[in-house]
């Protein structure tokens, strides 16, 4: 049977850098010559072994982005953009394949509300020993209204979202058309950063991989409510249907 919950070292916890709210903390990841235990570098993207692994039964890494600490995903060019999820992506899988976890986890925080620590952009990359992520996901999660589709790769908002309120899937088959799906991810992120019709400064980005499919979900970050943290509730907001013109109409209007 399957573990359900992870074991937090809270020894290691105490030690960690956290930048993301006090500014006055430096950043560890812009001294790259102090940096210890690189697993692969292309370019300014660098994937290594987590300095501070808090959870136990795992093996983390950390993907840093960029060498520029300002910058952020939905800033990207698009050189850069593809190059990072294909270099995160090929990781993943990479890890995923070895058959040395259970199951293999991928994503990103970005905001003060996000749940990460540091505001340098980075991903993370963890290898679970005894727990499948999977048997929390359903594909009824990335079931949604259309906003866009181009060389097989689909770009949704969800109708049946997995915490609640608002949530952007993109579909990818194999890893054939990373280009398409790595521009919907960011059109996701620079809609939630400066266009979204509340102020939202947090989002994560998760990826998922069932069968052939890849998934990616790009979720808003607010407090999260109530209900769903008491009952796993997750709520459906009625304005669906106009914030998918909405986006369609700033990003993608002249398709």
């Amino acid at each position: 049977m399957n573990s359900t919950h992870l074991f937090f070292n809270t020894a290691i916890g105490v030690k960690k850098p956290e930048n993301i709210r006090n500014k006055d903390q430096s950043c560890p990841f812009c001294k790259r010559e102090e940096l210890t235990d690189i697993i692969d570098v292309k370019d300014s993207i660098m994937l290594l072994k987590n300095k501070f692994p808090v959870l136990e039964n795992t093996f983390q890494t950390v993907l840093i982005e960029t060498d520029d600490c300002l910058s952020e995903l939905s800033l990207y060019t698009r050189e850069h953009l593809v190059t990072l999820i294909t270099f995160g992506l090929n990781h993943w899988i990479s890890m995923e394949e070895s058959r040395k976890y259970k199951s293999v986890i991928f994503f990103k925080n970005h905001g003060p509300l996000s749940g990460g620590t540091l505001a340098h952009p980075h991903m993370q990359i963890i290898g679970l020993n005894n727990i499948d992520y999977l048997d929390k996901v359903s594909e009824e999660h990335f079931l949604g209204l259309k906003i866009a589709e181009q060389n097989n790769v689909v770009f949704t908002l969800s109708t049946k979202p997995k915490i609640g309120f608002y949530e952007f899937n993109v579909k990818m088959t194999g890893m054939n058309e990373v280009e398409q799906f790595a521009l919907y991810i960011q059109a996701a992120a620079h809609y939630i950063l400066n266009e979204f019709p509340f102020r939202c400064n947090s989002y994560n980005l998760f990826f998922y991989k069932i069968n052939d499919e890849i998934y990616a979900k790009i979720v808003p970050r607010f407090i999260t409510t109530p209900i769903y943290m008491g009952y796993s509730i997750p709520q459906i907001p009625d304005n669906l249907e106009w914030m998918q013109k909405d986006i369609i109409q700033k990003y993608f209007s002249h398709l």
